[in-house]
């Protein structure tokens, strides 16, 4: 077993601890984060299932986004699909045999991996281009595009010029999963991309990425705007009235 599969299998071992133990970290502390307010962003629906699918068409469609800024809600939407296509063909190298849908989708996905790139240069461009987003863009936004940029332009440069060896790739990963590990191919552009994923999963749950979960913790999405209908008071607040003589 050669020196690199050893060193890839442990990276990639201590990044999904990592994530994993920060996502449950960062969750917990999100859940028991008190909400005083009733602060729903409005117009905001005044029922449990108007919340919901609030939060499904914030999720799905990026509502206030697009409400906000037609322009960085085309990039940022064109990105995150792309990723999601991405993401789904490469469950190619974790499953076998491949489900259906898996391998039907293998064709888009090489067209969701330019789309992807395409999203974080005018997300990133923004960056530079609009004054305000200049002005409060910190040093952290701009590796963590980097980051992204640089697993998608990889990635792409793998499939159009320097190709890998896929098979062993995914014997590789499969053996991961199962503990039996397997050789790894040392392609140089393979071994960068590889240790830009790795980074990226380690870092996840300790960075501005981390807006995925977060969304559904924002009182000002997951609020129903029914303040007369309702008293809101928060479970420490209610503890403290309860204890009152």
């Amino acid at each position: 077993m050669t020196a690199a599969t050893i060193f890839y299998a442990l990276l990639f071992y201590a990044a999904f601890l990592l994530c994993v133990i920060g996502l449950v970290y960062k969750i917990a502390d999100y859940a028991r984060t008190p909400a005083p307010l009733k602060i729903p962003t409005t117009p905001a629906p005044t029922t449990a299932g108007g919340v919901v699918l609030r939060m499904l068409r914030e999720v799905g469609l990026f509502e206030s986004l697009f409400k906000a800024n037609l322009w960085i809600w085309l990039f940022g939407f064109m990105f995150h699909v792309a990723l999601a296509l991405v993401l789904m063909r490469h469950l190619r190298y974790f499953t076998e045999p491949v489900w259906f849908w898996v391998a039907w989708i293998q064709p888009f996905g090489i067209y969701g991996g330019l789309a992807m790139v395409a999203g974080l240069a005018g997300l990133w461009a923004r960056r530079f281009l609009v004054e305000r987003i200049r002005y409060i863009s910190t040093f952290s936004d701009h590796l963590m595009l980097a980051l992204l940029a640089g697993i998608g332009i990889s990635g792409l440069l793998m499939k159009f010029v320097a190709h890998t060896d896929i098979i062993s790739v995914k014997a590789f990963f499969l053996g991961l999963m199962r503990f039996d590990w397997q050789p790894l191919p040392t392609q140089p552009l393979l071994l960068v991309h590889l240790t830009l994923v790795a980074l990226l999963i380690a870092i996840f749950p300790y960075s501005k990425l981390l807006h995925a979960p977060g969304l559904f913790f924002s009182p000002g999405r997951n609020q129903a705007d029914n303040p007369r209908e309702q008293r809101h008071i928060a479970p420490w607040a209610a503890a403290l009235e309860k204890a009152k003589p």
